[in-house]
């Protein structure tokens, strides 16, 4: 049986109406190319307005698919254990295979991008949509230099282990990894890496005032965040900055 996505009217109004101005820019846009008496002025403003209402239609797409997708988002089954905690958590493999075919499902693919720096590694994360808009998060790591491990195979267990944030982070589900409170656990050991309060700061540096001040409020100094918390803050941050720019860009 066939399924069909029911739209409020006021919603079905908004997207006929949004198609109607875009049909109408690009017939303007193109009846002005053909003419030789055309304003080129006149004509690059109606490009970039043509362009802004498509970067708005794909972000409206994207947050709609965005909404559908979390609904269907399974939780992700731990199960590999820490060598060092002992705990068991979802590792990249479990990760990719649980969400992968809801993320097809709605449109959604992620891409990485992986920078190699003096002081770790710096892995970048990308939630494309078919829409064509995208969502990005970064995280600088230091390099995973534990015992017995050659400087390749620390590379690659920290970009490892920075996907698998990062992929969490942009699709807004658990990571997987156990980072409890525990009584028996080193107080330290439950806070953010001085890394990622760096990661932190560099976000809040782009904010507002007022999500400053609600940082403070809620958590104090970056480098005070649980490690719990650190995945959900990172997205919020972002979200936040994605939309100060959207708003900050004009309409006509």
């Amino acid at each position: 049986m066939s399924q069909e996505i029911i739209m409020p009217p006021e919603r079905e109004r908004q997207v006929s109406t949004q198609s109607v101005q875009e049909i109408s820019v690009l017939a303007t846009i193109s009846r002005l190319a053909l003419d030789p008496k055309c304003d080129m002025e006149k004509l690059e403003r109606l490009m970039a307005l043509q362009e802004r209402m498509e970067a708005k239609s794909a972000l409206e797409a994207f947050n709609a698919a965005f909404a559908e997708m979390q609904c269907e988002m399974p939780s992700v089954e731990k199960r590999t254990e820490n060598t060092h905690t002992k705990k068991m958590y979802a590792d990249l493999d479990d990760i990719n295979y649980a969400v992968r075919p809801v993320m097809a499902k709605f449109g959604f693919g992620v891409s990485f991008k992986i920078v190699n720096q003096a002081n770790g590694v710096s892995i970048t994360g990308i939630l494309m949509h078919k829409s064509g808009h995208r969502e990005e998060t970064t995280m600088v790591l230091p390099l995973d230099t534990g015992a017995g491990r050659s400087a390749v195979q620390s590379v690659g267990s920290t970009t490892t282990y920075g996907k698998r944030y990062v992929m969490c982070a942009l699709l807004n589900i658990t990571s997987g990894d156990d980072n409890d409170n525990d009584g028996n656990a080193n107080a330290a050991e439950q806070l953010v890496t001085p890394a990622q309060a760096r990661q932190i700061q560099a976000l809040l540096d782009k904010c507002s005032d007022s999500v400053h001040a609600n940082f403070e409020k809620m958590y104090g100094h970056p480098g005070q965040l649980a490690k719990a918390a650190f995945d959900g803050v990172v997205a919020g941050l972002n979200n936040s900055i994605s939309r100060a720019a959207k708003a900050a860009q004009p309409v006509g």
